[in-house]
């Protein structure tokens, strides 16, 4: 009886540690703060909003940084992030391909996972990376101008 009582609470407690949700991360910053905090984060970070970008009651903010060659849009519901996306600005095809193969690697070294293709040709690629706290999609398209875009949308 004692083994069966101990094996039980083993079990519960592997349940208990397994039923943790973890927050999908920015860049090491949680997700899951409140929208104001997560925008004034960014903001310590040497990103600035580009208000004529960003719509009037704050729903879509874009902002960006001089020190980075990706601008951020990001957009919140019921005062939490929604989604974030990067929008690189690169200057060719070449450069876009390797940037993109190294964030795929990178991706599935942190997130221990292999993503879904559903595209995978030499000029656009999708990589669709799922995690406990949501997705993150990574597209590559190398058509008259290069444009490589990262999304983090939250469960």
């Amino acid at each position: 009886m004692k083994k069966i009582f101990v094996a039980f609470v083993a079990f519960v407690a592997l349940c208990a540690c397994n039923g943790e949700k973890k927050d999908l991360a920015y860049r090491g910053l949680s997700m899951a703060l409140p929208f104001q905090t997560f925008i004034d984060s960014l903001e310590g970070r040497g990103f600035a909003v580009d208000s004529a970008k960003t719509d009037s009651d704050f729903q879509m903010v874009v902002m960006g940084s001089d020190a980075v060659r990706y601008r951020l849009v990001i957009a919140q519901k019921d005062g939490q992030v929604a989604a974030l996306q990067e929008n690189w600005n690169l200057q060719s095809n070449d450069s876009t391909r390797e940037l993109w193969q190294q964030m795929r690697d990178d991706f599935e070294k942190e997130l221990g996972a292999w993503p879904n293709m559903p595209k995978h040709g030499d000029d656009h690629k999708i990589a669709k990376f799922e995690s406990d706290g949501g997705f993150i999609t990574l597209t590559l398209e190398n058509t008259y101008r290069p444009t490589l875009t990262v999304r983090y949308d939250r469960k």
